[in-house]
Order: structure tokens, then sequence, then C-alpha cells
């Protein structure tokens, strides 16, 4: 699980989204099957993982307008991937740890929105 106190995470969101990620995966790993949560865990890896994905891609983007619309791309994936963890939550009872992941969720879409108010503010 995500650990606020790893030196310089908290701070890194490259790092944080990356963990984010692996914290996905490792939920995904533990629920059970069927085809229900199998689904909704499929949507919940390609969303979550879409995250750090925008924010990597973001990095080399030719413009600083192509820069916020990563980092766009990247919020909407948070946003939907909120949706999924709370399907998930309602729908599987091996949903472990599931609070902990959505509380680091909502601070990754804070930090992403106040991210892309500051580049609006430029």
């Amino acid at each position: 699980m995500y650990n606020h106190n790893e030196k310089g995470i908290k701070y890194d969101l490259k790092k944080r989204v990356f963990l984010f990620s692996l914290d996905i995966i490792k939920l995904t790993k533990n629920l059970e099957r069927s085809y229900v949560v199998e689904t909704l865990a499929k949507q919940l890896i390609r969303s979550g993982c879409s995250i750090g994905a925008n924010i990597i891609e973001a990095q080399s983007a030719p413009s600083k307008k192509d820069f916020a619309n990563f980092y766009n791309i990247a919020l909407k994936s948070a946003n939907e991937t909120i949706y999924w963890l709370e399907l998930i939550k309602r729908t599987s009872e091996k949903a472990n740890d599931i609070d902990d992941i959505i509380e680091e969720n909502q601070q990754i879409c804070r930090i992403i929105a106040k991210s892309l108010i500051t580049m609006r503010g430029k």
C-alpha cells in the first residue's frame, strides 16, 4: 500500500501515481473471480494506470498547451477511477484496503486539478 512517509514520495507526483498504479494492480489481483468483478477490475486497471501514463506523457509534451491537455486527460482518468473503485467497493467481498486507495486517488485528483489551475494562471 502507498506509504506517505516514504522520503520524497508525497511531493513527487510521478512516483506517487506509479505507486498508485501498483496499488490498483495489487488490489485487482486479490479480488474474487466473477464476471462482474473481473469486468470492473479491467476498467479500474485501464483508468487507474492511465493517470500515470498521461502524467509521464506530459513531461515530453512539445508545448504548454499539450502539457495541460495530458494533465486534463490524467484528471479525467483519476475521476473515472474513483467511480470504478466505488463500484468494486460495493460489489466485491475482497476489496481490502480500498478506502486507502480511494483516499489516495482523491488526493491525486486534487493535486492534478491544482496543477491545472496553476498552469492556467501562467
